[in-house]
């Protein structure tokens, strides 16, 4: 029989009040509830009892979660407010701009501080003390305005960014760019210097009773790849994926920017095409119905099965003119290695450039321990990190140099030669 474990609620004692403020901050988070939920779940927990936390926490996840991205804001939230106070006392120390500054124990995980964020909302920040002036109180704030936060923020790790700065993050990433340099092709094009155009030349002579006067000179006509891209949005990188879709969104919608067409994939237990989607010129509109058509969001991974439905269905219908894939992925697979490799391969023959992209490259001590990522590694071009703002500019940079391998050399070292 399951122990029954006491559950410490806060100070005040009005259980329909404590609800209501805790379905306020999810509101202010990001979930989806209005007063009829708040209703529903006081009704439920009237009904359920309060006397065990896994039956509690259960009742308000049922009346207040529908969507698998939800669960994750939830959970931190149910524990700042209504499991450890003393830890609520922390992130507001964390959280509020004090003027002496706050050094934090650890860093905050995954939604911590978008759940902070959503308690603290109103809250004021501690005063200064009266010795201090009020000149210097400004040029301390005014200070924390400057560049250097923006700076920072474009190191900041996607998995760490509250609310406000993940709104400010995807108002930069919808100014970058991802420019491409396009690619000579066999046709040519009229130009006053370059190859004797000897067709133009005998045509031009042929008007004029044979007699060339002048040569005609032709250069390449330049062409534009396609972009095809490949992302994860299995439970490990769905909040990772969602800031990328908006860059690619704004890659996709730029005018001018040199690809010749964006295909965007997505993929966890199966493969779905999002291109149309993305043509929507309002993200979040665009973004909402990717979403709705992709049923695997935040499931599982089969890394392998979803490549093998994509060369097999998709490559030969996006894949052309020397397409450049984008895959995104921590490389985090159930598969079996052989058949990933095999299908790893695959893609990587049918296009000119395979870059890849993974988070987990945030970590200083990262290594190729992982079965999926020691398979994949061999067959891609250039291995780069995908976590923050600058990362992704470090992309824009590297993206059409055909030297560039990212930290592939250096893994594929330690994968030979294991320390």
């Amino acid at each position: 029989m399951a122990e029954h474990i006491p559950l410490e609620l806060p100070d005040d004692p009005k259980l329909a009040g404590n609800i209501t403020h805790f379905a306020r901050a999810l509101r202010r988070a990001g979930l989806p509830i209005g007063p009829g939920r708040v209703i529903d779940a006081i009704r439920a927990v009237q009904a359920a009892g309060f006397s065990d936390k896994r039956d509690f926490y259960w009742t308000l996840h049922a009346c207040f979660v529908n969507r698998p991205e939800h669960r994750r804001v939830f959970a931190q939230l149910f524990r700042l407010y209504w499991r450890d106070p003393r830890y609520l006392e922390h992130m507001m120390a964390a959280m509020l701009p004090a003027i002496r500054g706050v050094q934090e124990d650890r860093p905050a995980q995954a939604a911590e501080k978008r759940a902070a964020e959503a308690l603290l909302d109103g809250a004021e920040a501690p005063q200064q003390d009266e010795e201090h002036s009020d000149e210097e109180t400004l040029i301390e704030v005014d200070a924390s305005l400057t560049m250097s936060a923006k700076e920072r923020l474009k190191t900041l790790d996607f998995e760490q960014m509250s609310l406000a700065e993940m709104a400010q993050a995807k108002r930069m990433l919808s100014r970058l760019a991802l420019p491409v340099k396009p690619l000579p092709s066999r046709r040519g094009m009229p130009s006053p210097h370059g190859r004797i155009d000897a067709a133009r030349s005998l045509r031009a002579a042929l008007r004029k009773g044979g007699e060339m006067h002048a040569l005609a000179h032709k250069t390449p006509r330049p062409r534009y790849p396609n972009l095809v891209v490949l992302c994860d949005i299995s439970g490990s990188m769905s909040q990772y994926s969602r800031v990328i879709l908006h860059f690619l969104h704004a890659v996709s919608n730029a005018r001018g920017a040199g690809w010749a067409q964006v295909h965007a994939f997505t993929f966890g237990t199966r493969l779905t095409n999002i291109t149309r989607h993305l043509a929507t010129r309002d993200v979040d509109a665009a973004l909402a119905a990717a979403g709705a058509q992709a049923q695997d969001w935040e499931g599982g991974t089969r890394i392998g099965a979803c490549l093998e439905t994509f060369n097999r269905d998709w490559s030969r219908r996006v894949m052309g003119q020397g397409a450049v894939v984008l895959l995104i992925t921590d490389g985090l697979d159930r598969d079996t290695p052989e058949d990933l490799s095999r299908q790893m391969q695959r893609l990587h023959l049918t296009a000119r450039r395979l870059i890849w992209l993974n988070p987990l490259l945030r970590w200083d001590g990262f290594a190729a321990k992982a079965a999926g990522i020691r398979a994949m590694l061999p067959h891609v071009d250039s291995f780069r990190a995908g976590h923050s703002i600058a990362s992704l500019e470090e992309l824009a940079q590297v993206i059409s140099r055909p030297d560039d391998v990212g930290e592939k050399a250096r893994l594929l070292e330690q994968v030979a030669y294991p320390p």
